[in-house]
């Protein structure tokens, strides 16, 4: 290394150091994060309805929250927030539908409304009850009456179905 090399070099350092002391304040108290409250459903308000719908037969059930519930999580929910979790929902819910209807059209499509449990009955005689006031606000499940019910991740129906629906 010559010594015009280390002597920018040293420079170069020095300029650094400089200006990172100086940045510093000896007055200023650390910025403290404060979250904001509202940003996301911590629970999910209790449903206004305690009906129960049973399913029986090869099913996409669709659920969401009856209008009073809704109301309630758009009061807890900032604004930006609850709609682009809104449109998030309704278009996952619409392209899932879509799917189902046009490449698997053997499959009962049911629309959950203003209920609380779901009662999947299999063919073996076994049960499977689902409190939909500890799930998410919208959601799908995925019931073959041979197996237990799939909650169903919308965002990636293609490959949910056959995963789910495969004879095995």
């Amino acid at each position: 290394m010559n010594k015009h090399t280390f002597y920018l070099s040293s420079l170069y350092f020095l300029a650094i150091l400089i200006a990172s002391c100086t940045n510093s304040s000896v007055n200023k108290e650390p910025v403290k994060e404060k979250p904001e409250p509202g940003n996301t459903i911590l629970s999910k308000p209790p449903s206004n309805y305690q009906d129960t719908l049973i399913i029986d037969l090869k099913a996409a059930v669709f659920y969401g929250p009856d209008s009073l519930q809704l109301k309630k999580i758009k009061e807890i929910t900032k604004e930006t927030v609850f709609e682009a979790q809104s449109h998030e929902y309704f278009f996952q819910m619409r392209n899932s539908r879509i799917v189902l209807k046009k490449n698997w059209p053997s499959i009962t499509i049911i629309e959950a409304k203003n209920i609380r449990y779901l009662l999947f009955k299999k063919l073996d005689n076994d049960s499977i009850c689902v409190d939909l006031d500890k799930k998410d606000p919208y959601g799908l499940f995925l019931f073959d009456s041979k197996k237990d019910p799939h909650f169903a991740d919308m965002m990636n129906i293609d490959s949910e179905l056959p995963f789910y629906f495969a004879d095995k």
